[in-house]
């Protein structure tokens, strides 16, 4: 009969339909999954010399890297020397206490690190650190038991 009503109306609801949440959850994965090889930032290969002991990086400073090749990057984009100058001096001004990181290929020549050190101390960017890849050595590692 169409106004009979069944007696399982009022009943409470045992079990939770879980499948709209799994449902959801995977494509959220996908999506997440898809656009993070997007976000990945652009990097520049460098070969950084080795050093057993190096301190932490530390956030909020701009980096200036010389590749193999001698190509100059302002915190990862291509810069020539004089463009790095002046970035280098605009940075300066907006933070008088701006850093450096300096990351140098190991086979490039000690002068033109030297050079590029210069430029930046001429820029008045007094302090600075040399990026290095920590290097454990065989006899710094610890003894096995």
């Amino acid at each position: 009969m169409a106004g009979v009503q069944q007696g399982d109306a009022d009943e409470e609801i045992v079990g939770i339909n879980v499948t709209p949440l799994v449902d959801i959850t995977l494509v959220l994965l996908i999506i997440f999954m898809v656009t993070a090889n997007f976000i990945v930032k652009e990097t520049v290969e460098v070969d950084l010399p080795k050093a057993a002991n190096g301190g932490e990086t530390v956030q909020g400073l701009v980096n200036v890297v010389l590749d193999k090749a001698g190509q100059l990057y302002f915190d990862g984009a291509p810069v020539t020397e004089g463009e790095l100058q002046q970035k280098a001096a605009a940075q300066l001004q907006k933070d008088p206490q701006t850093r450096a990181i300096i990351s140098a290929d190991q086979s490039l020549p000690y002068g033109r690190v030297m050079h590029l050190i210069d430029v930046v101390k001429g820029q008045g960017i007094a302090r600075f650190a040399l990026n290095i890849e920590k290097d454990v050595a065989p006899s710094a590692r610890p003894a096995s038991p």
